[in-house]
């Protein structure tokens, strides 16, 4: 049997929200793990005015705490400590939202769905539920329509991984060989979009991507409708069609051509009528499929 200790470097971001990042690192910290694997936690901490850094040194002086300027946003935070993990050069990274509790022993059932997928050069995606309803709030989706981008959520099966190509970084397993195949997130996104473009980066060079069985812990879904009302002024609604917290509009045409290039025009199309007549929208929507 192999003595070799795989060493684990879970990567999380925050800013302005202590009271679930504290919870969160508890959840991760009392994980207990399997033999041969250590586990080193970093954490980006964004500036946060609300003590969030302060309360992390006294809780978990463990947590290597690398401290952001206050503008980076949740793909540049991750970037960032993810590059700062990449010096312990780690046979895994695991990714992590600062607003998810994991259940217990998830992190020893990430590894078990690891093994089921065989060899190297995985992604695998640990679905989560909500807190009230027992539903699946993020994880992953598989892309059913390259044309027009639609794709379905993949509900974890009890037993089996399944196959997917658009993932959720809410808990997101990285072995070292996709690292080095592909790097980590890309620089072309300053908050959203970087996970769903990584998964889909990963498939296109041969990487697989993989929802393991059941869940692993619970966080709300919180994007809300991706659009604002015709109650809000105009030029409120075209600075949030530009916001990299809104609709993000250069970057998502940068997604769209990188992966879905045959819908850029009708996509650019939608995001100007969300915009400029979003009563209009809504009613069209109605008849739409889930899509990126």
């Amino acid at each position: 049997m192999s003595d070799k200790i795989f060493r684990i470097a879970s990567l999380t971001c925050s800013y302005n929200r202590k009271d679930k990042t504290v919870a969160f690192l508890r959840s991760l910290l009392s994980q207990p793990l399997p033999p041969q694997y250590t586990l080193d936690v970093y954490l980006l901490d964004d500036n946060s005015s609300d003590g969030t850094a302060e309360a992390v040194k006294a809780n978990f002086p463990s947590v290597k705490l690398i401290h952001g300027n206050g503008s980076l946003f949740w793909a540049g935070g991750m970037r960032k400590v993810w590059g700062e993990a990449l010096k312990g050069d780690y046979d895994f990274y695991a990714l992590f939202n600062d607003d998810v509790k994991l259940d217990d022993h998830a992190l020893s059932k990430l590894l078990a769905a690891y093994k089921l997928a065989g060899s190297e050069g995985h992604i695998i995606l640990g679905a989560v539920k909500d807190f009230n309803k027992d539903k699946l709030t993020y994880g992953g989706r598989t892309v059913t329509n390259w044309r027009n981008g639609n794709s379905d959520s993949v509900i974890p099966d009890e037993t089996r991984l399944q196959a997917a190509e658009l993932g959720n970084a809410n808990i997101m397993l990285v072995d070292q060989k996709t690292v080095k195949t592909i790097g980590i997130l890309s620089e072309s996104y300053t908050h959203g979009l970087a996970d769903f473009d990584y998964t889909l980066t990963a498939v296109k060079n041969g990487i697989k991507v993989w929802v393991a069985p059941g869940y692993y812990g619970h966080c709300e879904y919180d994007h809300g409708k991706p659009w604002l009302s015709g109650k809000a002024p105009l030029k409120k609604r075209i600075n949030y069609l530009y916001s990299p917290t809104g609709l993000a509009y250069k970057e998502y045409v940068v997604f769209l051509r990188r992966h879905f290039p045959r819908c850029v025009t009708d996509k650019v199309f939608k995001l100007w009528l969300k915009t400029l007549l979003p009563v209009v929208y809504e009613k069209f929507k109605k008849t739409e499929q889930d899509e990126v």
